[in-house]
C-alpha cells in the first residue's frame, strides 16, 4: 500500500478514489507538514493546514475526521516515503555495505529537504506514542531485512541481530539532525561514505603486524 494510500485515516471510505482526490489527500499532508512542523501539534490548526493546502475546510473532513488523525497519517506518510527514497536509492546492483551507504545518502536528502521530519517525528512520542514506536520499528525493521540479505549474499557476517539495525538507525538518526537539520554544510554523500567506513572497518584499533 502507496504511503497517499494508506494515509486517509479511518475505514476504506475514506481512502481516495479518484485522482483528483489523490492530489487533495496530499496537498493537505503536505500542508500539515508545513503547519506542524512550523507550529508544533499543539498550536497548528486544521484551518492553518486548509489554508496552506488551498482546500474548503469542509473537504479537509472528507479524508480526516479530526487534527490528531491527520496528524497520525502524516507521521505514517513521512515514514513511508523515508522508506521509499532508499528504496529508490538502492536501485542497480549494490553490494550490501553500498546499499546502507545509498539509503543513507538518501535520508540525509530527504531530511535536507524535508527538516519538519524531525520535529514532527520527535512530537509524535507524546502526540502518538503507537505512531512514534512503529515509525521507528519499521525503520529499523527495513534495515535488518537489509542486512540479512546481505549475510545471505555472504558480504555481510552471519551472527548480525537486531540490535544491529538499531545501531545503524541510531547512527542515521543523528548524522541526520546534525547534518540535515542543524546544518547542510557538507555534501550528504560524504557524510555517508565516512558512517559507511565504520561499518566496512570498524573502529578497533587492529593489533601491530594485521
Amino acid at each position: 500500500m502507496s504511503s497517499i494510500a494508506g494515509a486517509a485515516e479511518g475505514s476504506s471510505d475514506k481512502r481516495p478514489r479518484t485522482e483528483r482526490g489523490r492530489r487533495t489527500l496530499r496537498r493537505l499532508l503536505d500542508a500539515a507538514a508545513l503547519e506542524f512542523g512550523e507550529k508544533g501539534f499543539h498550536d497548528g490548526s486544521i484551518a492553518g493546514i486548509t489554508g496552506r493546502a488551498g482546500v474548503a475546510l469542509g473537504s479537509f473532513y472528507t479524508y480526516f475526521e479530526s487534527k490528531d488523525a491527520i496528524f497520525r497519517a502524516l507521521v505514517h506518510d513521512l515514514s513511508a516515503r523515508v522508506g521509499a527514497e532508499a528504496r529508490r536509492a538502492q536501485a542497480g546492483t549494490l553490494d550490501a555495505l553500498g546499499t546502507e551507504r545509498a539509503a543513507l545518502e538518501a535520508f540525509l536528502s530527504f531530511a535536507r529537504e524535508h527538516k519538519e521530519i524531525y520535529r514532527i517525528i520527535d512530537e509524535s512520542e507524546f502526540v502518538d506514542a503507537a505512531s512514534f514506536r512503529n515509525h521507528y520499528e519499521t525503520t529499523a525493521r527495513r534495515i535488518l531485512e537489509r542486512l540479512r540479505a546481505g549475510a545471505n549474499a555472504g558480504e555481510l557476517r552471519d551472527d548480525l541481530e537486531e540490535a544491529h539495525a538499531w545501531a545503524i538507525m541510531g547512527m542515521n538518526v543523528f548524522l541526520g539532525l546534525r547534518y540535515a537539520i542543524w546544518s547542510d554544510d557538507q555534501n550528504a554523500g560524504h557524510i555517508a561514505s565516512l558512517a559507511n567506513t565504520i561499518l566496512r572497518e570498524g573502529i578497533a584499533s587492529k593489533p601491530q603486524g594485521d
